[in-house]
């Protein structure tokens, strides 16, 4: 099987411990589903060794060959979706921009002049 990041596979549980579950994808491959990607929205939900899940591929070492996956990332409520939030560097009420800046540089320029005189004397 052709693995690759974001593709959602049917998996059947290897093992289960503390951390996280171990899913067998295919012959050759077994990822690990961590307890922090583990779907938590439906506690009914019982994880034993034989049962097949659909999870999704978040991550795959390709030094390691270690698989990342995840039930979160197969979930379309609001949580999953992130929207694009805009950044403001200002205040959106104060409309100054760079005009303080602006007044203010030429004193700053000139005692930073001054003490750098004042290095060289």
């Amino acid at each position: 099987m052709n693995l690759q990041i974001g593709q959602i596979v049917k998996g059947v549980i290897n093992g289960v411990q503390q951390y996280g579950i171990f899913v067998r994808l295919d012959k050759k491959n077994e990822g690990l589903l961590h307890i922090s990607e583990i779907n938590k929205t439906n506690p009914s939900i019982k994880y034993k060794v034989g049962k097949e899940i659909k999870v999704m591929i978040l991550d795959i070492d390709p030094f390691s060959n270690k698989i990342s996956l995840s039930q979160r990332g197969l979930l379309t409520t609001a949580i999953n979706i992130r929207r694009k939030k805009r950044h403001f560097w200002t205040s959106r009420s104060v409309r100054t921009g760079f005009e303080p800046l602006k007044q203010a540089l030429p004193e700053e320029i000139k005692a930073g002049l001054k003490k750098y005189k004042k290095y060289l004397a």
